[in-house]
């Protein structure tokens, strides 16, 4: 059984703890609901419990970092991106310090927390910062991948995930290079560039795709959307000529817009370019399928967009 992703978390911290002794681990009210309360456990000088004041954590994490720590932060991926942006961008990226935040409960998989704790705007803020990295986890190879990455990438860095498990896409972390996007499969047709927990809807697209019409559809874990990999998105564009996105995000400001600006920078020509993904709603309660669904990246609006797509060549 595959762990949750809070569980790969916590133990992701303890790791990083173990071999530096800078890290210090930064919480907003949620170590019980994040694994985090083992990190406290075994590493009381380095963790602290800034309460439900997220600006101020990520005000201590500068701190902190302005005097050689290297401090990971958390909350849910609304309140550690637009409750505290302000401070993200000055006290972190502006005075040019090294800052580590996990948002968790990207997107839909905030469930029944509802509306107000649905981040569908964090990945667009956070790509607006200069120089950030941002990083969507599709599995817990890329978010081990991402954590260490983020401990030695001086700067801001930015990941989201959802805090349950999610089946394994990717062999090892050794698969995974922040920054290069990873070909889960190849295909002629239509690329479908996917990222977080849309990459396994998008797979599962593809094959259906696949058994209904004859045509090989592309799928890429597109996990890093800041800095983009523009080498990979022109050279299946051009391959293709028609290449989708799915994000569990507003498609505005999100990794559609990200694949659009390449695109359009690249200057490959795509027949057709769509984004799927959240259109200019708010989030709401709901299981996860109920959500996936309503917002069109479950795998069967993924499916019956791609279709239509086709059926209008």
């Amino acid at each position: 059984m595959n762990k949750e992703l809070r569980v790969i978390h916590a133990e992701m911290l303890i790791e990083l703890a173990e071999q530096h002794d800078d890290v210090m681990v930064l919480e907003a009210d949620l170590m019980g609901s994040m694994s985090t309360r083992k990190f406290a456990d075994a590493f009381p000088n380095n963790f602290l419990q800034c309460g439900i004041a997220e600006a101020n954590m990520i005000g201590v994490a500068a701190g902190l970092a302005a005097v050689g720590k290297v401090p990971f932060v958390h909350s849910f991926g609304c309140f550690a991106t637009r409750r505290c942006y302000d401070q993200i961008f000055l006290a972190g990226g502006y005075a040019k310090q090294h800052i580590n935040i996990f948002g968790s409960d990207a997107g839909v998989t905030a469930v029944t927390n509802g509306g107000t704790h649905m981040p569908f705007e964090d990945t667009g803020l956070m790509r607006l910062v200069p120089n950030a990295t941002v990083i969507d986890v599709s599995d817990e190879h890329v978010l081990r991948a991402a954590m260490r990455y983020a401990y030695n990438n001086k700067g801001v860095n930015y990941i989201r995930s959802t805090r349950k498990d999610l089946p394994h896409l990717h062999q090892s972390e050794a698969d995974i290079e922040i920054g290069k996007g990873n070909v889960l499969k190849d295909g002629e047709t239509i690329t479908l560039i996917a990222s977080g927990i849309c990459v396994h809807d998008a797979m599962q697209a593809a094959n259906m795709i696949e058994a209904q019409t004859g045509h090989s559809v592309a799928v890429i874990d597109m996990h890093t959307i800041k800095p983009l990999d523009s080498e990979l998105v022109a050279k299946f564009a051009a391959k293709t000529g028609c290449v989708i996105t799915i994000e569990n995000h507003n498609v505005i400001g999100g990794l559609g817009d990200a694949v659009a600006c390449e695109l359009l920078s690249s200057g490959v020509a795509v027949k057709q370019f769509h984004k799927l993904g959240v259109q200019e709603q708010y989030g709401q309660v709901g299981s996860l399928d109920f959500l996936k669904e309503t917002y069109g990246i479950s795998a069967a609006k993924i499916t019956e967009f791609c279709l239509e797509v086709l059926n209008k060549r």
